[in-house]
């Protein structure tokens, strides 16, 4: 299995918006912590370690500090 990097989200406007709404009111810690617990889901989820990998050196690429 790849990462799928093609559009897959049927509406991607009202993801994004229930996610920012999801973070409304949090302080930035709370932030961070709903973050990391939201990550761990879907990385559980999803379950691959190769798909895993690819997409946490996909999300690393570009990040100052590298």
């Amino acid at each position: 299995m790849k990462l799928n990097l093609e559009l897959n989200i049927a509406d991607h406007d009202a993801f994004y918006e229930r996610l920012i709404e999801t973070h409304d009111g949090l302080s930035d810690e709370a932030s961070q912590m709903l973050n990391a617990r939201l990550i761990l889901l879907l990385a559980n989820h999803i379950g691959d370690g190769e798909v895993l990998k690819e997409a946490l050196a996909m999300a690393r690429r570009g990040i100052a500090g590298r």
